[in-house]
């Protein structure tokens, strides 16, 4: 039996340098996780500076998605059980504290994103009333209850409901974003070009550049699923897995970063960055602003349904995630209690924790971009671009990965992306 198996790591060792249909599925998988709501403001941030922020930010792209998501995977990997996911490696390595600190982490790094995706839902349908459906949108206490009840309420059909009708919409939905990237071009116009210097729209390259990378951090972010697509392919290839998993995310942020930056372009090349800035102004996504932009029936019509989607799609993806971090914080200070609650009970207060704080936030209306920058983008940095590179220094198992003129790279991206935490302080 234990020769049978050595056979069979060995082959699998081997196979690694083939390629498989499974590793197909997991490159569209992690492609389909990053392309979500997230990439609708993408175009509002990188365009509002002009033509050289912009440029910079297609040349940082790739780099920058690439070495920080096969640094999260490589750390993954890094632990001695084959099933281990990045919740138990946090503890091999650091210990159980570092472990409940990951798990604070992890709740703050999608928590901010619900909020975000409370309010964009709310401002999407919103203006869609006004605009397309030239209706008198009720009061925004209202609509933002009724929208955010509606979307919790879907929330009861189950997790594999959700989880299943998501992947059914990330394709159709990647899909309609490059029709509507190629639908564009006619409109596309040299008033860029005309902001093609070192001080874009009014704000320096730099003061750009500083809060449009916590944007992008969290418009490419997958790091979510990394941990589980680190577990599968180890055990799926064993120690050939760290090859096989760098090839897997090559292919797939190429794929992500030219389908995104693509979206970008012909939005911003349609467009002034005056008109980008009035987009940011109004609180609202590229598409619902580029509704009320053209005077075209299919664009006006389609724009905002792409987005409300989109939204509702990634709403709903991080509410499972933001309900299973919120449960394990409940979980761990109870258990310091010696206490326990039934998963129903918990699952029924944390519910109302996220309904009125989604609810508060969401009728207060606060700046999503500004939100993104400050909240959302930074807190992801310090999982995903800074503690694998502080692993690399710590841990023994990964000391080969040392020495990396990308390492510097990721380090200095991740510490700039936290940094507009201290925007608002100016």
């Amino acid at each position: 039996m234990e020769s049978s198996e050595a056979v069979t790591l060995t082959q699998d060792v081997v196979d690694s340098t083939s390629w498989r249909k499974s590793d197909t599925m997991w490159m569209l998988g992690l492609y389909g996780t990053a392309i979500g709501a997230g990439v609708l403001f993408l175009p509002i941030n990188a365009g509002i500076g002009g033509l050289v922020p912009l440029i910079i930010m297609a040349l940082l792209a790739f780099p920058m998605t690439f070495f920080a998501h096969r640094g999260l995977c490589r750390f993954v990997l890094s632990g001695r059980e084959a099933g281990e996911d990045i919740t138990g490696v946090v503890e091999e390595h650091f210990g159980a504290g570092a472990g409940k600190l990951l798990t604070l982490l992890y709740f703050f790094a999608i928590y901010p994103i619900l909020l975000v995706y409370s309010v964009a839902i709310t401002n999407t349908v919103e203006s869609f009333l006004t605009h397309q459906l030239h209706l008198q949108a009720p009061p925004r206490a209202l609509l933002a209850l009724i929208l955010i009840v509606g979307l919790m309420t879907i929330v009861r059909f189950g997790k594999e409901i959700i989880v299943k009708t998501m992947s059914v919409l990330v394709y159709p939905f990647v899909l309609v974003l490059m029709a509507l990237a190629l639908f564009l071009i006619p409109h596309w116009n040299s008033s860029i070009f005309e902001h093609a210097s070192l001080s874009g729209s009014g704000s320096s390259l730099w003061m750009t550049l500083w809060l449009a990378i916590p944007v992008m951090v969290f418009s490419f972010n997958h790091s979510p699923i990394i941990s589980a697509f680190a577990v599968a392919k180890r055990q799926e290839y064993g120690d050939g897995a760290e090859q096989k998993c760098s090839r897997i995310l090559l292919r797939s942020h190429l794929m992500m970063v030219v389908t995104v930056m693509f979206f970008v372009f012909s939005c911003v090349l349609s467009l002034s960055p005056e008109n980008l800035a009035e987009a940011k102004a109004q609180n609202i996504s590229i598409l619902s602003y580029l509704a009320n932009h053209f005077d075209t029936p299919l664009m006006a019509w389609m724009a905002p349904i792409i987005a409300m989607v989109a939204i509702t799609k990634s709403f709903l993806g991080h509410y499972l995630g933001a309900r299973e971090g919120f449960n394990g914080l409940i979980v761990k200070a109870m258990g310091e209690k010696g206490k326990k609650l039934p998963e129903s009970r918990l699952n029924g207060v944390t519910a109302i924790f996220m309904l009125i704080t989604t609810w508060l936030v969401a009728t207060l209306n606060p700046s999503i971009l500004g939100m993104i920058e400050t909240l959302g983008g930074p807190v992801i940095a310090v999982l995903l671009f800074l503690m694998p590179m502080y692993a690399i220094n710590k841990v023994p198992a990964m000391r080969q990965y040392s020495g990396k003129i990308s390492n510097v790279f990721v380090v200095l991206i991740g510490l700039i992306a936290i940094s507009a935490i201290t925007f608002d302080l100016f």
